[in-house]
């Protein structure tokens, strides 16, 4: 099997390491890709979604893999199966569960599944008005996509105030701001949980945490992620099965009975409250870290369930490896506000001899020196018997890489 892994971060690194390891791949494929991905993986310049499924016909791919949510919410799926390719991912209709909150919000509402109260607003003087109208201070979240970043959690009303104005004034990320969520603030321990589907058969991962804060403590500006782990202890497995038959299920019915049947990774993130879990958002892909502790724990063919997922004829079981996974973000400084590019990047090899894997993120190759090239630059990942020897694993190989003005949260791992 060729496949096509799209996108540039670690979260496709992760993939094309996971897929390159399949009995069943022959070569793997990375476009755009990283400094990383050149290692395992053919790579090559960003292209459009009519030229990337150019690129799958002149190569013979067998099976696309879609990273980044972008191109599904612009239909990259549609595009592929119009022309007869094979493409693991949803619809762009079925994509809204991710690029329209609201969306979100109304097929959980017609499925009965447990979510956070909430409100849309397309102006910010009635959004505002709502807010100082509310017992407690709330959510604000922009409606469209904003990678990850559109999501504000204010403690006093001043700042949710600050945050509508940044979404739907400034409009701080473009035209996802057009619109913004207010809502009801959850409580409790948060959970990442993948389905594999072909829109009918289900299948989990392990359940993962990751931490959005840029700093120790969960304190700091959110980001596009600063680590995670797997399994979290806090979902068990009869609690795995709860949430797969009250979110996973009645969300995959609710958007087949709107004509929208959704094939692909649907993600969850969860808080679990004391009524017990609910849905924060959902994403339509692969989410990023948590891949990169996740594929490392599953024991069977990822390719060949893949495919099968693609092609709406799963079957094959999703085992799992025993132990924990840890992976930890080397971020440039000043992330996630504004960094350097293209400074220099060393002691990858000594790293690597503590047992680890490194996953690139925002790296590249200037003159054959391995550069920053991102926000977040790298995600070192070790598995071990528990967490606590996966992250000393992780944490002894970080002090081996030497990135100026990099930095790096110390407690990924610490159940909260």
């Amino acid at each position: 099997m060729r496949v096509m892994v799209i996108g540039s971060g670690g979260r496709e690194h992760a993939l094309c390491w996971k897929l390159a390891a399949s009995p069943s791949v022959e070569k793997v494929f990375c476009l755009p890709g990283n400094a990383g991905t050149m290692e395992i993986a053919e790579t090559g310049p960003a292209r459009s979604i009519a030229e990337l499924a150019d690129f799958a016909h002149q190569k013979g791919i067998d099976l696309t893999v879609v990273g980044p949510e972008a191109y599904l919410a612009e239909g990259i799926v549609d595009c592929f199966r119009e022309r007869g390719l094979t493409i693991f991912g949803p619809t762009q209709a079925a994509a809204r569960i991710e690029s329209s909150k609201f969306f979100a919000k109304e097929v959980m509402a017609r499925a009965g599944v447990p979510t956070a109260a909430s409100r849309r607003f397309t102006d910010p003087i009635e959004a505002k008005e709502y807010v100082e109208s509310l017992a407690e201070v709330p959510v604000i979240k922009a409606d469209g996509l904003a990678a990850g970043k559109g999501v504000f959690v204010p403690e006093t009303r001043e700042e949710a105030f600050a945050a509508i104005d940044q979404l739907m004034v400034s409009r701080i990320y473009g035209s996802a701001g057009k619109s913004v969520l207010v809502e009801e603030r959850l409580r409790g321990p948060e959970a990442s949980v993948f389905a594999l589907t072909d829109g009918k058969e289900v299948r989990l991962f392990p359940p993962a945490q990751d931490h959005k804060r840029a700093y120790d403590g969960d304190q700091g500006p959110n980001t596009g992620g600063m680590g995670a782990f797997a399994p979290t202890p806090l979902v068990d497995r009869g609690l795995l099965a709860e949430i797969e038959e009250t979110i996973i299920r009645p969300t995959l019915e609710g958007l087949a009975a709107l004509g929208t049947p959704y094939t692909g990774l649907l993600y969850a993130g969860l808080m679990l409250t004391q009524q017990g879990p609910k849905v924060i958002e959902f994403n339509c892909r692969f989410g990023d870290p948590e891949t990169q502790v996740v594929l490392p724990l599953v024991k069977s063919d990822l390719a060949g369930l893949l495919w099968e997922a693609a092609v709406g004829k799963l079957k094959s079981p999703l085992e799992w490896e025993d132990g924990a996974a840890v992976s930890v973000v080397l971020a440039s400084g000043g992330y996630p506000g504004t960094y350097q590019k293209g400074i220099p990047i060393f002691g990858l090899a000594e790293a690597k001899e503590l047992g680890v894997e490194i996953f690139h993120a925002g790296t590249s190759l200037k003159d054959g020196q391995l550069v920053t090239g991102g926000g977040r630059i790298l995600n070192v990942m070790a598995r071990g018997n528990s967490l606590h020897q996966a992250s000393a694993k992780v944490y002894a190989a970080l002090e081996k890489i030497r990135v100026k003005d990099a930095f790096f949260r110390r407690d990924i791992g610490i159940i909260r």
